[in-house]
């Protein structure tokens, strides 16, 4: 076991989160409150998960569901992360996670490198809905944000000829790109700078370091392939005006 779960474990685990909002506050960042609230809510829900996973492995509906669940909830976190503003807009955010998503699971399903069980489809599916979470969070914000501060440039761009797609394109690709940077420096520095949790957690169940080693590059790379195809889908919805800001 990796730590022991006791009153010790709860209490540094409460004064970390503490001191992380501390800084926050020290700092003026804004996001004190939030950042207690994020790990309240972490806490609540691990919990949560822990208690029902045990029954969603033993059901394949009740293991759609929950896959369902993961895919409702991480479409609405990158919605309203890149459009706060009421509206519709935000769900136009359920199209890159899908699309990265989508295909590699079903890929690893059907060629039997996943087994469609919940004890190793949940963990597997969940890592990639949260790259694909990320990466379209990051390459949403960033492309609207270059479009506002450079919104001079689209229109010269529109001036010349260029129809609004190709002129938002040319202004927001290369902030957009800035999405994919995480997961590749994360596949970059593997094993050097971090140890990523699916490798430890292989170690952890008695896995050799080679199996380990193996399965961790290929969620690895096909964290890549998310990413990319989340932040290339995004980055077109931005240009084509269905994820915007009012």
């Amino acid at each position: 076991m990796l730590v022991d779960v006791n009153v010790t474990f709860g209490a540094v685990l409460a004064v970390l989160l503490a001191l992380a909002a501390g800084v926050v506050a020290l700092a003026r960042l804004g996001r004190a409150r939030d950042t207690l609230v994020a790990g309240a809510r972490a806490a609540v829900q691990l919990v949560a998960v822990s208690l029902v996973i045990g029954w969603v492995v033993r059901s394949v509906p009740l293991l759609v569901c929950f896959l369902l669940l993961m895919y409702a909830v991480a479409v609405r976190t990158a919605g309203r992360r890149i459009v706060p503003a009421p509206g519709r807009a935000w769900r136009w955010a359920a199209v890159p996670i899908a699309a990265g998503v989508v295909p590699v699971v079903s890929a690893l399903v059907l060629t039997g490198l996943v087994p469609p069980r919940g004890i190793t489809l949940v963990p597997v599916a969940g890592i990639l809905i949260g790259g694909a979470l990320t990466a379209t969070v990051l390459g949403g914000r960033r492309a609207l944000d270059e479009i506002r501060g450079r919104w001079g440039e689209v229109e010269a761009g529109l001036a010349i000829g260029l129809q609004e797609r190709e002129a938002r394109l040319e202004v927001a690709r290369e902030a957009a790109s800035d999405a994919l940077l995480p997961g590749m420096d994360q596949t970059r520095t593997v094993g050097l700078v971090t140890l990523p949790g699916a490798f430890v957690g292989m170690l952890l169940g008695g896995a050799s370091p080679l199996h380990a080693g193996a399965v961790q590059l290929f969620v690895l790379v096909a964290l890549l392939l998310v990413q990319a195809v989340a932040v290339a889908v995004t980055l077109e919805l931005v240009a084509r005006g269905r994820l915007v800001r009012p």
